[in-house]
C-alpha cells in the first residue's frame, strides 16, 4: 500500500523521510486492534492502520493538520475507522477510555513524558512505539528507565538525525505490568 497525504507545508509539519519507519510500523497492526495515536499530524501514522482495519483514536494539537487529517480520512475513506480529537494531548487524553492495544507516538522534540502519560491506557501486553530525540550515549539510560517503568523493550531504531549527534530514535516496546 502507498499513501499519500495532502497538507499545507507552511502549517503542518510532515517528513517524508519517515516513509519506511512509518509502514515498518503498521505493518504490525492486527485489524480490530485499538491504537492510539497521539501528535497524529496530517495523519501518516493513524491512517494506515485504519486501513488495515484497526479502530484509531487520533489526537492532535495544530487546527490547520486536524483539517487536512480529517480530509485525508475521507480521501483513504476510512472514516469509520478513525477517532480524531482536537486538541492538546494532555487534556485530551483523561477523557478517552482506558485500553489501547497499541499506541504510535510520534512525540514532539523535548516531550519524552508523553509515554508515561500514555502507558496507562494501554493494555498489559499492548504495544506502543515510541519517538524521541537523543544523542546515541542516552539510549542505554533510555532503555533501563522504560523497564523500570514495566516495558519490555523489543526493538530500538535509529530513524535519522535531526541535529549534528542528535537522531530520532524509535523504541518498540509491550507493557508488561502495572
Amino acid at each position: 500500500m502507498e499513501f499519500s497525504y495532502r497538507l499545507d507545508v507552511a502549517r503542518s509539519f510532515y517528513t517524508s523521510r519517515l516513509a519506511s519507519e512509518r509502514r515498518r510500523v503498521w505493518m504490525q497492526v492486527i485489524p480490530g486492534e485499538e491504537v492510539l495515536v497521539p501528535f497524529a499530524g496530517v495523519g501518516p501514522f493513524a491512517i494506515p492502520p485504519a486501513k488495515m482495519g484497526a479502530g484509531v483514536t487520533a489526537v492532535e494539537k495544530n487546527p490547520d493538520s486536524c483539517r487536512f487529517f480529517r480530509e485525508n480520512i475521507t480521501l483513504k475513506k476510512v472514516e469509520e475507522h478513525v477517532s480524531v480529537h482536537e486538541g492538546d494531548m494532555e487534556k485530551i487524553l483523561p477523557t478517552l477510555s482506558l485500553g489501547f492495544d497499541r499506541a504510535i507516538i510520534p512525540a514532539p522534540y523535548g516531550f519524552d513524558r508523553a509515554i508515561f502519560l500514555i502507558l496507562p491506557f494501554v493494555w498489559n501486553g499492548g504495544m506502543l512505539h515510541f519517538y524521541t530525540f537523543k544523542h546515541a550515549t542516552q539510549i542505554p539510560a533510555l532503555e533501563k528507565e522504560y523497564c523500570q517503568a514495566g516495558l519490555r523493550v523489543h526493538n530500538i531504531r535509529r530513524c535519522g538525525y535531526v541535529a549534528p549527534g542528535i537522531a530520532r530514535y524509535a523504541f518498540d516496546m509491550e507493557k508488561h505490568c502495572e
